[in-house]
């Protein structure tokens, strides 16, 4: 890397701070205003609790006096991937889609909605205990990641003052 590229990347901080950007933890981010103000809806199922505890690790636990409130829909689909000589499905891909729609708990007026999608995949081809432990484990996998979809949507929005 050349002296010239050094000072133009030491220059970006500059550039940015110029045109508007603001960290997302910083004091005026979307970070900072949303971290202990979502009040995530209770799950009802085991894919919504491991989806709510993960967002409640990244936006920060609310209580009662929450400024918004963070509804969901999850759907998970199941697709077998490859089938053995037998003809016995030994590799599913889970396919997670949550709709989700930010609130504002004083007015009422939706914030921000929208909808994320991603997969992951698991392996059957232990014993059904063997099997069963891959669903779960792939089924916690995905609502990681479609949490953290959603925290980073969030954190993109404009939020009002």
């Amino acid at each position: 890397m050349s002296l010239f590229n050094r000072r133009s990347l030491l220059a970006l901080p500059l550039a940015l701070a110029a045109c508007g950007f603001t960290p997302v933890y910083g004091p005026d981010g979307a970070g900072a205003k949303l971290r202990g103000q979502v009040l995530v809806q209770e799950p009802s199922t085991q894919a919504g609790y491991l989806l709510t505890r993960h967002l409640e690790t990244r936006l920060g636990r609310s209580g009662s006096t929450a400024r918004y409130a963070l509804d969901t829909v999850i759907r998970l689909d199941e697709d077998g991937l490859a089938i053995n000589a037998a003809g016995d499905i030994t590799r599913f891909n889970l396919i997670g889609i949550v709709e989700y729609a930010l609130r504002d708990t004083t007015t009422g007026t939706v914030v921000t909605s929208g909808q994320v999608e991603n997969f992951t995949a698991y392996s059957a081809t232990g014993s059904t205990v063997a099997t069963l432990a891959a669903e779960s484990d792939a089924v916690e996998r995905l609502m990681v990641i479609l949490g953290n979809q959603i925290t980073a949507r969030l954190f993109a929005t404009a939020l009002p003052a």
